[in-house]
């Protein structure tokens, strides 16, 4: 039984493929890659032969039984364009119908335009969302930021560069143009640029410069006044939660959660008279 490795590929700088990678790279039986082009100058470059199978969103399906197969024989990699495979790029049926299979799932660590995003931003104080590509029209895109305007954690997300301008206008309308935020593009490439801001500052920047690049784009998450979050309201919202049946320390953490607020503090508050 084989094992199917989810390996990370360099999102720019080629130095940045890891040891471990090229080694299983190299001694898999198989891999299943998203364009098999550019996987195949990635391995050139590493001077890796390894067979390759196309895997992308218009043949996963087909192409589940021939992997499947492959790995009854031995092991397979799954690669895709940049950085790490299933982050907004298919592979989770595969990975699925491989543990349903009976075989084992590894992931190799390496590259993330996510991670390198957000660290980058000078925005990585704690938790976060990852949201993908959103929305292409800008009607259901407004809809889906409106959702997102009260959410406490910060926010990364993927653009297209010929999107972007009008991604952060829409950013801009629904978060408020003094949100943090940052443009981070052409990440461990030779022209990585990561503009930092405020949505509104980022907006006038894109009006003025044309956006190249895939872009990722990191927000900062809502943050409560303290007349929406005092501490009566976090009585009232702890003492409706307990009544509901939730234990002291759930009703503090998900009030914490809804509020932005520190769960120590939520405790504080509670107890205040």
């Amino acid at each position: 039984m084989g094992t199917l490795y989810l390996i990370a590929t360099p999102i720019g700088n080629l130095e940045d493929m890891t040891l471990r990678g090229l080694r299983l790279l190299s001694q898999v039986g198989l891999i299943a890659a998203e364009d098999t082009r550019r996987t195949r100058q990635l391995l050139s470059h590493f001077q890796i032969s390894t067979p390759l199978i196309s895997y992308h969103e218009h043949n996963k399906r087909a192409r589940l039984k021939r992997i499947l197969q492959a790995l009854a024989a031995g092991d397979v990699a799954l690669v895709t364009d940049a950085g790490t495979p299933l982050i907004s790029d298919p592979g989770c049926e595969l990975v699925q119908a491989t543990l349903a299979d009976g075989h084992a799932v590894e992931a190799v660590p390496g590259a993330s335009a996510v991670l390198s995003a957000l660290v980058s931003s000078g925005l990585a104080g704690g938790s976060f969302t990852f949201l993908g590509y959103p929305p292409r029209q800008s009607a259901e895109r407004k809809r889906w930021l409106q959702s997102l305007a009260r959410e406490p954690h910060t926010l990364v997300l993927f653009e297209a560069p010929h999107r972007l301008r009008a991604c952060l206008e829409d950013l801009r309308q629904s978060l408020g143009g003094d949100r943090p935020a940052a443009v981070c593009r052409e990440l461990t490439k030779l022209h990585e640029e990561v503009l930092r801001g405020n949505l509104a500052s980022l907006e006038r920047h894109f009006a003025e410069q044309e956006p190249r690049g895939e872009c990722t784009l990191v927000i900062a998450g809502a943050r409560p006044t303290p007349t929406e979050w005092d501490s009566a309201r976090v009585r009232q919202g702890v003492e409706r939660l307990r009544r509901e049946g939730m234990t002291a320390s759930q009703a503090a953490r998900l009030i914490a959660e809804q509020s932005g607020l520190p769960r120590q503090q939520v405790y504080r508050m509670a107890l205040e008279e």
